[in-house]
C-alpha cells in the first residue's frame, strides 16, 4: 500500500514551476483582467457589464434595474469571478466625479468625491446612460467578432462597436504584473476632431497626419473633476512618447473679507483627490506648526458644487498659505500619464497618434461589416420583392396555379418551375395575403423595392471605396460629438518653469485694467469703439461697492508688467499671466497674482519688453519727490518683490516713467500747478534711495500725474467732473527742478479739482473712466486746444455724484506686435502708462 503512495510522488523543480505557473498568472492579468483593449477602451469586467445590460435590455429608455440583477446576470453569464469586482466596475462607470462622461446612469447612493463609497448592491438600481449606447451601437449586426463565455452556454463580444474614442475619452487606470495604465480622460469635442482631422488628412491629401497637428487640436487631458493643468511640456511628452507627467492644481481663489482678512476658497480639486482626506490633511499641517496663519477650515460644499473655505490671520500673506498648501497637500498633485493598451492582445505603450489611428482602423473594420450585413439584408429583401412583383404581373396564373396545386409545396414547386423563381420568393408568393393585391399595396412593394435599389447602390459604393467609408465615419462620429460634446472643465494654464510655455502664446494687442480695490484683468483691444466727446461711454466694468477703474494701460501680450506699490516696492509678471475676461467682468483680485502685503495698494503699473543699459526709471510720489534709477537695477525681481524707492510715511509712490535721460518731466498737482524741468536736473541713485524735491507744494496739494514732454505735442487735463482741455507743450516752459511750477488749469466748483494728465498728439485717442465704472474713448481732435489758464470743455456727461476716477490714453502700436524693436516703439511703451 505504502509503495503505491510513494509512487505517484513526483520529483519537480520548485523554481520552473512557480516560473511558469507564474507566467501563466501575470498573462492571465495582463490579457484578460487588467489592462483596457486600445479599440474600445474598455477592461474585460466593463465590457460584460454593459453587454449584460444591453441584453437584459436596460436602456436609457427603460426604468432602472437593481444592480444585483446586473450584477448576477454578469457573473452567471460572462463573467466568473466576485460580485464586489463587478459591482465596483459598474459603481466607477457610473460616478461624474470618475468618469468624464459616465457610461452608467445610476440611481440611489453611488458614492462621493470624499471616499465614501456606494450603498449595496441591493439598495442601488442602474441602467445605460445615453452615450453608452453609442458604445453598443449596431452589436447585433455582425459589427464584431463573439467568443464563447467561460462555460460555452453563450457568447460575448470580443470587443465593443465603441462609436466614439473611449480610450481616450474617459481614460482608465490599471495595475496589471510587471506593468500599469494610466490614460487620463480627454474632451469628447477635442478627441472626435482629432479623428476627423485624421480622415480628412487621408481622404483630402492621401496623407499621414503629423503629431504636430493632434498636438494643436488635443489642449490636454480633461479631468471631470476641473482643476488647472500647469504647462504643456509634461502633456507634449505624454502624447509624443506615451509617459510623462501632468502637474495638476486646484482652482482657487482669495477673496477678501470684512475686518481686513482673506479667505481661500477652493472650488476645484485635481483628479482622483479625496476631499475629506484633503481637509483633514491641512487641519494635520496647522496643528502640527508646518502651516501657520490658518484661523478657520470648512467644507461649504452643497448640491450647487465644491466649495472649502480656509480663512487667514489678518497679518498672514494669502498667496505664501496658498503656495504652503500647494507644496503640502493635493491641492497640487502629479497626473503620471502611461498611455498602456492591448493591440491585439499585447500589452503597447501608444503615443496619441497610435491611438487614434488604431481606433479609426477598428471603426473602419467596424462600418465595413455593418454595410456588409445591411447589404446582405437588403439584397434579401430585394430579392423577395422581386418575386412578388412578379407574381403581381402574372397575378391570376398564380393564383390558378396555387388553387389547382394539392398543397404548398406542390404550389411552390410549380412556381419556381413556372416562372423561374428561387424557393424563397416561391414561398413568400405562398405567403402572401389577398390584399398585396390591392393597388395601394403594389404601389407600396414597388416604392419600397426601388428605395432598397437605391440603398444597394450606396452600400455597394461604400465597401468599394475606402475613401466614402471614412466619410461615413467622418459623419457619424461627429453627430455623436454635436450630441454628447462640452466645453472643457480643465483649464491648462501657465507653469513658471515651463519656458516653452511663452513660444505658444501669440504676441497681441491688449488693454489691461485694474481697479481701486485691486481687481485686475486683460482684455482685448476690439472692446472698446471710439465715440464722440460729450457721450455717456459704456460698461467698462462690473465693480463692486465703492469701487473703480483706477489704472488702464495699453500693451502687448510678451510685455512684463511691472507694478510699483504705495510702499515703493515693485513686482514683476508677464502680461499673458493676468487671467483674461469679458468687458463687463470684474476680473481677479490681484492678491492672487502678487504676493503684495496686507494694506499694500498698486499705484503705478508699466510695460516693460527688456531691460537695457542707458535706460533709466523716473519716479514721482504724492509729495513731489522724484527719483531717477537704470533700469538695469530692476531686472531681477523676486516673486516677494523688490525695493523700488525709500519713502517717507505719509508719502505715496504715484507714477513711474521708463526713461533714456534725454526727456523733460511735467508734473501736474490737484490744485492745478504745473512744473516742467530736464530730466539731468535729477542725479541717478541706487534702488532703495529716497530721491530728490522734484515741486515744492503747496499744503494739501499733491502731484495726480508725470509726464514727459516726447509723449506728444500737448498736455490734456481732464478734471473731477468731466472738463478737460489740452493746452500745448510749448506753453508750459522749462524751469528748475525744486519750483512751486506754473497755474496750468483754472479750477472752478463746476470742474473740481484735477483728476488726471496725459500728454497726447492730435490722432490720439483717450479713456475716462469714471467711478461707477462707466469708460468713454474719445479722439484727442474733438477736444478744445486752450490756453493753460482755462477750464475746458465738457467730455462726459455725469450725474452730479459720480466724477472721474482715471483716464488713459490709447495706443495701437503695430509695432508693438513685432518682436523687433525700434526705439519709437520703446518709447511708445512709456506713453502707456496712468
Amino acid at each position: 500500500m505504502d509503495d503505491k503512495v510513494f509512487d505517484q510522488i513526483h520529483e519537480v523543480d520548485l523554481k520552473k514551476t512557480m516560473e511558469s505557473s507564474y507566467i501563466d498568472y501575470a498573462m492571465s492579468v495582463i490579457a484578460s483582467r487588467a489592462l483596457p483593449d486600445v479599440r474600445d477602451g474598455l477592461k474585460p469586467v466593463q465590457r460584460r457589464v454593459l453587454y449584460s445590460m444591453i441584453e437584459l435590455n436596460n436602456g436609457p429608455d427603460k426604468p432602472h434595474r437593481k444592480c444585483a440583477r446586473i450584477v448576477g446576470d454578469t457573473m452567471g453569464k460572462y463573467h466568473p469571478h466576485g460580485d464586489s469586482s463587478i459591482y465596483g466596475a459598474l459603481v466607477n462607470m457610473a460616478q461624474d466625479w470618475s468618469t468624464r462622461y459616465p457610461l452608467v446612469d445610476g440611481h440611489g447612493n453611488f458614492g462621493s468625491v470624499d471616499g465614501d463609497g456606494a450603498a449595496a448592491m441591493r439598495y442601488t438600481e442602474a441602467r445605460l446612460s445615453k452615450i453608452s449606447m453609442e458604445m453598443l451601437a449596431d452589436i447585433n449586426k455582425d459589427t464584431v467578432d463573439f467568443m464563447p463565455n467561460f462555460d460555452e452556454t453563450e457568447k460575448e463580444p470580443v470587443v465593443l462597436p465603441a462609436r466614439f474614442p473611449n480610450l481616450l475619452v474617459n481614460g482608465t487606470t490599471g495595475i496589471a504584473v510587471g506593468m500599469a495604465t494610466n490614460i487620463p480622460p480627454h474632451n469628447l469635442r477635442e478627441v472626435i476632431n482629432a479623428v476627423v482631422k485624421i480622415i480628412d488628412n487621408q481622404v483630402k491629401e492621401d496623407r499621414g497626419t503629423d503629431i504636430e497637428e493632434l498636438l494643436e487640436i488635443v489642449k490636454g487631458p480633461d479631468f471631470p473633476t476641473g482643476g488647472m493643468i500647469l504647462g504643456t511640456t509634461g502633456i507634449n511628452e505624454a502624447y509624443r512618447t506615451g509617459r510623462g507627467k501632468v502637474r495638476v492644481r486646484a482652482v482657487t481663489n482669495i477673496e477678501p473679507m470684512q475686518n481686513g482678512k482673506n479667505r481661500i476658497v477652493v472650488t476645484e480639486l485635481p483628479y482622483m483627490v479625496n476631499k475629506a482626506r484633503l481637509i483633514e490633511k491641512i487641519a494635520e499641517l496647522v496643528k502640527d506648526k508646518k502651516i501657520d496663519g490658518i484661523t478657520d477650515l470648512r467644507d461649504e460644499s452643497d448640491r450647487q458644487g465644491m466649495r472649502v473655505c480656509i480663512e487667514l490671520r489678518r497679518d498672514a500673506n494669502p498667496n505664501v498659505v496658498l503656495n504652503l498648501l500647494f507644496k503640502h497637500t493635493q491641492l497640487q498633485d502629479t497626473f503620471g500619464v502611461t498611455m498602456l493598451a492591448l493591440v491585439n492582445n499585447e500589452p503597447k505603450v501608444l503615443n496619441l497618434g497610435e491611438m487614434l489611428n488604431y481606433y479609426l482602423l477598428h471603426q473602419e473594420e467596424v462600418v465595413t461589416r455593418r454595410t456588409k450585413y445591411d447589404l446582405n439584408k437588403a439584397e434579401e429583401r430585394a430579392h423577395i420583392l422581386k418575386g412578388l412583383l412578379i407574381a403581381l404581373d402574372n397575378i391570376d396564373e398564380v393564383i390558378n396555379i396555387i388553387r389547382s396545386s394539392k398543397n404548398a409545396q406542390e404550389a411552390k414547386d410549380r412556381l419556381i418551375e413556372r416562372f423561374a423563381l428561387s424557393d424563397a420568393q416561391a414561398q413568400a408568393i405562398v405567403d402572401m395575403r389577398l390584399r398585396a393585391l390591392t393597388g395601394l399595396e403594389r404601389e407600396k412593394i414597388e416604392t419600397e423595392y426601388a428605395d432598397l435599389m437605391a440603398k444597394i447602390e450606396e452600400l455597394k459604393a461604400i465597401l468599394a471605396d475606402k475613401k466614402k467609408l471614412l466619410g461615413v465615419i467622418r459623419e457619424e462620429i461627429l453627430a455623436i460629438a454635436d450630441k454628447y460634446g462640452d466645453d472643457r472643465r480643465t483649464s491648462i494654464g501657465y507653469d513658471e518653469y515651463d519656458i516653452s510655455m511663452e513660444d505658444l502664446i501669440p504676441v497681441t494687442n491688449t488693454v489691461i485694467t485694474m481697479t481701486k480695490l485691486g481687481y485686475i484683468k486683460r482684455m482685448s483691444v476690439d472692446n472698446f469703439r471710439s465715440q464722440h466727446r460729450g457721450g455717456k461711454g459704456i460698461k467698462g466694468m462690473e465693480t463692486i461697492e465703492d469701487d473703480y477703474i483706477e489704472e488702464l494701460l495699453m500693451t502687448t501680450s510678451h510685455h512684463y508688467l511691472m507694478f510699483f506699490t504705495n510702499m515703493g516696492k515693485v513686482y514683476r509678471m508677464k502680461a499673458y499671466e493676468i487671467p483674461e475676461a469679458g468687458r463687463t467682468a470684474r476680473g481677479t483680485a490681484i492678491i492672487n497674482l502678487l504676493q503684495l502685503q496686507p494694506d499694500e495698494k498698486i499705484t503705478a503699473v508699466i510695460p516693460i519688453r527688456e531691460y537695457k543699459e542707458g535706460n533709466y526709471l523716473f519716479m514721482a510720489t504724492k509729495n513731489g519727490i522724484v527719483k531717477k534709477t537704470p533700469i538695469t537695477d530692476y531686472a531681477n525681481v523676486r516673486k516677494t518683490g523688490l525695493a523700488a524707492i525709500n519713502l517717507r510715511d505719509d508719502d505715496q509712490l504715484i507714477e513711474v516713467k521708463k526713461t533714456d535721460n534725454n526727456k523733460d518731466i511735467i508734473l501736474v498737482t490737484k490744485f492745478g500747478q504745473c512744473i516742467r524741468f530736464h530730466e539731468t536736473d535729477v542725479r541717478s541713485t541706487g534702488r532703495t534711495s529716497m530721491g530728490v524735491i522734484g515741486m515744492n507744494l503747496t499744503d494739501g496739494d499733491e502731484v495726480v500725474g508725470m509726464q514727459m514732454n516726447t509723449q506728444g505735442d500737448a498736455l490734456l487735463i481732464v478734471s473731477e467732473k468731466g472738463l478737460g482741455k489740452a493746452t500745448l507743450m510749448t506753453e508750459f516752459t522749462p524751469q528748475n527742478r525744486g519750483g512751486k511750477g506754473v497755474k496750468c488749469y483754472k479750477i472752478t466748483e463746476k470742474t473740481g479739482n484735477i483728476i488726471g494728465i496725459k500728454a497726447v498728439n492730435q490722432d490720439s485717442e483717450i479713456m475716462l473712466i469714471t467711478t461707477e465704472g462707466i469708460i468713454i474713448r474719445m479722439k484727442v481732435e474733438d477736444i478744445s486746444l486752450l490756453g493753460r489758464v482755462t477750464s475746458g470743455v465738457k467730455l462726459i456727461n455725469m450725474d452730479d455724484d459720480i466724477t472721474v476716477a482715471s483716464i488713459a490714453k490709447v495706443r495701437e502700436d503695430k509695432s508693438l506686435t513685432t518682436q523687433e524693436e525700434t526705439e519709437d516703439t520703446e518709447e511708445a511703451e512709456s506713453e502707456n502708462e496712468k
